[in-house]
């Protein structure tokens, strides 16, 4: 606890059990951190995750034995692939019991092992201090991740002579190196249309307003990965082009025409199909900036490639391409960046007309109810979304204007949206909360309703219900295509009826008060009453699906 409290830790999310009162018991020592009750293990490191992303200190989760961690490990999967620092630790039984395999017991420091960056479990209470100082580094060093720490009761029991370390002061992002950086400023003068792909590295290191400065002084449309957890770049940037996409083909067609792409981040492009061919376009040069060492042109080439903090050499990128490109380069800037703002005003004239052609449709479609819950939300709202199938249309309709506005998981499994909203609600007390999910994933880690009771925590909770798993319909779809398996056969297994999910009544019955919005003209008023509300409170939006 004394480790914790000096590395900055406020909050504690976990599910109690037998080995955990150790830390339980210590709690009342350290008022100074407050611990979150989850009522499954899931839930309990989503609201970590969503808290470290929201407030950028380190998460710390709680969880119990062998099935508890097992509970947890695909939340934590998510964390590892979205670059989450988090300390997830987990009782574990006495150590003079190991030979004898009593209840609940495992090699949870294996079982750990493959979704964390550091798995450890201290022998001794002298060992305590060092684990903890060295947990606490792996898991902000870049990549970020989580890492894993096993408790055995009696370990925690004993007694040590050796204090808690106090954190280092570690400077874990170097400078990139000057050649490599004016050799990417060199291929940045030469290329006739530069494009960038930019992650969730860039909102982590606090670099957003370098990389819309470098953007416009290139005059270079913006990707960002496929699945993001924050907001690299303002939502309605001109420069902003959305997602790139799944597959290595529609990656090549999204980058045709452009002779440079600049990768600023680590895990840029995620696959979902398989597409013969290269990943990125043949003859483009290729620059690759990033703060990891091991992640630096790990899964596709660089003809540059820098390590190097991102918020400073972005900087000196911008500030040497300036200098150096003088008003021929600051002139054919200005022209793609007229370019860019054309292309997205024709974007906006062509979303609204497809808008006006799906107006009246009943049950109203996604991206009606989005559009709806967007005008109604504050400016000063945070989104943290899981809608997956409406995820393009939350990133069109909604103003995000950066880092801190919008909030998603990474990994593609599902449940993390409304789990992660309640840690988020703890980073950000003084702004409302909207967590935005399927009724699908909302089921994965509904218990969550019951701890933003419980902790008087007042997320808005949108369940969009279309009543079954429609990402599932459509990558069926996709399979049949690929695989020239066509059928009319109907979609297996996909639908969410028979019985039919009654949010309202499992919200009630958790101590949330909510109600069922079927008229898009009703969205405005309901999302005013939740947010009047001063608690939690959830809307069940009756929503189309595939047929």
């Amino acid at each position: 606890m004394d480790s914790l409290v000096a590395h900055g830790v406020d909050a504690i999310f976990g599910n109690p059990g037998t080995t955990e009162n150790p830390l339980l018991d210590s709690l009342a020592d350290y008022p100074q951190v407050q611990y979150y009750t989850a009522l499954h293990e899931g839930v309990a490191v989503g609201a970590a995750k969503g808290y470290t992303q929201a407030c950028g200190k380190v998460g710390v989760v709680n969880l119990h034995v062998a099935p508890g961690l097992g509970n947890g490990i695909g939340m934590i999967y998510g964390a590892l692939k979205g670059s989450t620092p988090m300390i997830v630790t987990a009782g574990q039984q006495d150590t003079r019991l190991r030979l004898r395999e009593p209840l609940l017991s495992h090699d949870l420091v294996a079982m750990a092992a493959p979704v964390t960056k550091w798995s450890a479990e201290p022998r001794s209470a002298d060992e305590m201090a060092a684990t903890m100082r060295r947990a606490f580094r792996i898991a902000v060093e870049a990549p970020a991740g989580p890492v894993f720490i096993g408790l055995p009761v009696d370990v925690m029991e004993q007694e040590t002579e050796i204090g808690a370390e106090l954190p280092d002061g570690l400077h874990l992002h170097p400078r990139a190196e000057p050649s490599g950086l004016e050799a990417a400023v060199a291929a940045l003068l030469a290329s006739s249309s530069p494009v960038l792909i930019a992650g969730d590295d860039v909102a982590a290191a606090g670099a957003s307003a370098e990389l819309v400065a470098l953007a416009e002084r290139l005059g270079a449309p913006v990707w960002h990965e496929p699945l993001r957890s924050q907001s690299a770049i303002a939502s309605h940037h001109p420069s902003n082009q959305g997602r790139i996409p799944f597959e290595a083909a529609t990656v090549r067609k999204a980058l045709a025409g452009h002779d440079l792409v600049l990768l600023i981040g680590a895990n840029l492009i995620e696959e979902l199909w398989f597409d013969p061919g290269p990943l990125l376009p043949e003859g483009a040069t290729v620059v690759h900036l990033c703060e990891s060492p091991n992640r630096l042109a790990f899964n596709h080439r660089a003809d540059i490639g820098l390590v190097g903090d991102l918020r400073d050499a972005m900087q000196r990128i911008t500030a040497q391409f300036a200098e150096l490109g003088g008003d021929a380069a600051r002139a054919l800037a200005g022209a793609r960046n007229e370019a860019l703002l054309s292309a997205q005003q024709a974007q906006q004239e062509a979303a609204a007309k497809a808008m006006s052609k799906i107006w009246d449709v009943r049950p109203m479609t996604p991206r009606r109810a989005l559009h709806e819950i967007s005008n109604a939300l504050p400016e000063e709202a945070i989104v943290v979304d899981e809608t997956i199938t409406g995820f393009l249309e939350v990133a069109a309709l909604f103003n995000f204007r950066g880092p801190g506005d919008f909030f998603s998981g990474r990994g593609g499994g599902i449940g993390q949206g409304i789990a992660a909203a309640l840690g988020v609600q703890v980073a950000q007390r003084d702004r409302p909360v909207v967590a935005l999910s399927g009724d699908g994933s909302a089921m994965y880690s509904i218990q969550a309703l019951w701890t933003a009771a419980h902790c008087g925590l007042p997320v808005i909770f949108v369940i969009l219900s279309n009543r079954e798993y429609r990402v599932l319909k459509l990558n069926l779809d996709a399979y049949r295509h690929r695989f020239s398996a066509e059928s009319n056969r109907p979609y297996p297994h996909m639908d969410l009826v028979n019985p039919t999910l009654g949010f309202v009544d499992m919200a009630r019955g958790m101590g949330v008060e909510g109600e069922q919005v079927s008229e898009p003209e009703a969205l405005t008023a309901a999302l005013r009453r939740a947010l009047e509300a001063g608690k939690p409170y959830l809307i069940d939006v009756i929503v189309s699906g595939t047929q």
